[in-house]
């Protein structure tokens, strides 16, 4: 049996209503800034519960945006999580801000505990990554920036719908990015993102920033970026959102059976799991034993496994001038060295998930 990751096919499978708008949009010629535009970042505060979202062109500008809005750049430092992707830092090296790591917990998120040793006078901002569809510890992370007059924007891009105490990721700081890449929660067809906020002046600052700082068509109020949500993709995106809720809950019911499961295999550690969370899921990862040899003999039986990151962000080539060394974050490290991704997506059959099982049960048994 062949088990794919990716169920971009199956999540696109009848679309015709996606079209049927499409045609209507090649007819009004609506391409840029357009109704659907509107109607998307209407659909997608409501799913958030937030009181604005603003469509921009990927992810990382989801984050660059607010860092510009806050006035954040060269001199300045952000924190943010050691194990994060690279969009991440992306953002706070746009701004020409510097990168601060704090190392990771078993959950993939920032240690709340190592924040503050990180503060110096020229940190501006705490960007928390609610990695893998956790949720970072916002209620602390919170109490922090407050005591040292610091901003808070949240990198949201992988748990859309995720919470924590009931209260979702991406509402506890100034503002939040979100990512529409094919690969996130809900996805368009190629790169798209928005910001969500409840500052009303972050959201003027937002829309002129997306839209090379125009006021209108004819004033231009401040200097801004080409990144807009194309009306087209937001059209793609009107028809996602409206099934979020049964993406979200399909995903969080198959990794709820994967973690029954997987806890009776010696050889795997299922993630620590908080009960104050409900998770998205966007990665499924366990902690393997000879992750190497396991990652071969899923691939040799067609389990489409994967490792989220294989190199630690920190000792990437384009973060050399950081000047960090191997053992700087130690649970990073240890993540590098053990993580291993399984599909999860809500199109899974359950003989698929019960063959993956299988198959990583035979692994560490000796079966073959």
């Amino acid at each position: 049996m062949d088990v794919r990751y990716s169920p971009l096919p199956q999540q696109f499978a009848d679309c015709d209503e996606i079209f049927n708008e499409l045609r209507q949009l090649v007819a009004s010629g609506d391409y840029t800034m357009g109704k659907a535009l509107d109607e998307f970042e209407a659909l997608f505060a409501e799913l958030t519960g937030m009181k604005h979202a603003i469509g921009v062109g990927s992810g990382t500008d989801a984050l660059k945006l607010p860092l510009k809005a806050l006035g954040i750049g060269p001199g300045d430092e952000v924190i943010t999580c050691a194990n994060t992707f690279y969009a991440t830092v992306g953002a706070i090296n746009e701004v020409g801000a510097k990168p601060v790591f704090v190392d990771c917990t078993d959950s993939f998120q920032i240690d709340v505990d190592g924040i503050e040793a990180a503060i110096t006078a020229d940190t501006k901002a705490i960007m928390p990554v609610h990695l893998t569809g956790d949720v970072a510890d916002m209620p602390r992370i919170m109490e922090i920036a407050e005591a040292h007059g610091l901003a808070v924007v949240e990198d949201a891009c992988q748990s859309l719908m995720a919470t924590r105490d009931g209260r979702q990721a991406g509402s506890w700081g100034v503002a939040s990015g979100f990512s529409l890449h094919p690969l996130k929660i809900i996805h368009v067809w190629g790169d798209g993102g928005v910001v969500v906020t409840n500052d009303d002046d972050m959201n003027h600052q937002l829309r002129l920033l997306r839209n090379h700082g125009l006021r209108n068509r004819d004033e231009m109020e401040i200097f801004g970026y080409n990144t807009r949500l194309d009306t087209l993709q937001a059209i793609v995106g009107k028809w996602i959102v409206k099934r979020a809720r049964d993406i979200a809950g399909g995903k969080n019911a198959n990794a709820a059976y994967y973690d029954a499961a997987f806890r009776d295999i010696p050889g795997v550690r299922v993630p620590p799991r908080n009960d104050k969370i409900n998770g998205v899921y966007l990665l499924y990862i366990l902690f393997a034993e000879d992750r190497d040899a396991l990652m071969e003999h899923c691939i040799a039986r067609g389990v489409s496994a994967k490792i989220h990151y294989p190199i630690a962000l920190y000792l990437q080539d384009a973060l050399k001038f950081l000047g960090h060394k191997q053992g700087d974050f130690p649970v990073t490290d240890r993540h590098v060295e053990t993580m291993i991704s399984f599909p999860v997506d809500q199109h899974l059959e359950r003989a698929e998930m019960d063959y993956v099982i299988e198959t990583v049960r035979d692994f560490y048994t000796g079966k073959n």
